[in-house]
């Protein structure tokens, strides 16, 4: 359908429109909640909450580009609000970089060989890790695991979980402003 019919459609609060665009971007949004949040039920409520927020203001939506673009972009919105609203800050601006990585349209902005810079220096920083926050942050990010399954697969808290996830950000954040400010000249 054209963005404009499907605008004026939601607008009038068609609701089969309306589940057509649900059930058209609802994965592809949470997945990329996810990645901000790396909390799938955080990630399904923010996703849940900007389908709310389109129905209850369809009259009020002015799309420019396109619908995918402006709901990626309540997404990402809403998702920084989340974080906020839990005390994490990017200071480095490793969102921006995430979702550049994570949105296939903007892909292109960064070379093949620029990711495989990024990946091979996580890696390594995770090399550099102690046993222990290396086994969560795996658990976590390879094995997708929940904080509850990694908390009972280590006998460990999930307070203990939350927290060796948080340094093991933090310290890929610290280690990576190197490298970022490196591609940041290339491109």
């Amino acid at each position: 359908m054209e963005i404009n019919i499907v605008l004026e459609e939601l607008q009038k609060q068609n609701k089969t429109v309306y589940k057509n665009v649900f059930d058209r971007f609802y994965k592809e949004l949470v997945i990329y909640a996810h990645n901000f949040l790396f909390d799938q039920q955080a990630s399904e409520d923010v996703v849940q909450e900007v389908f709310i927020s389109l129905w209850e203001n369809a009259k009020n939506i002015e799309i420019k580009s396109s619908l995918k673009a402006y709901l990626f972009a309540m997404v990402r919105n809403r998702c920084l609000n989340y974080l906020k609203s839990i005390k994490i800050t990017d200071d480095l601006n490793l969102i921006d970089l995430n979702s550049m990585l994570v949105l296939e349209d903007d892909l292109d902005l960064i070379s093949e060989e620029e990711k495989n810079i990024l990946y091979n220096q996580i890696l390594k920083i995770i090399e550099t890790f102690p046993e222990s926050m290396q086994q969560v942050f795996k658990l976590k990010f390879i094995e997708n695991y929940s904080y509850n399954e990694i908390a009972d697969e280590l006998g460990v808290s999930v307070n203990t979980v939350k927290t060796q996830l948080q340094r093991a950000k933090t310290k890929i954040s610290q280690s990576l402003v190197v490298v970022m400010a490196l591609l940041s000249i290339r491109l």
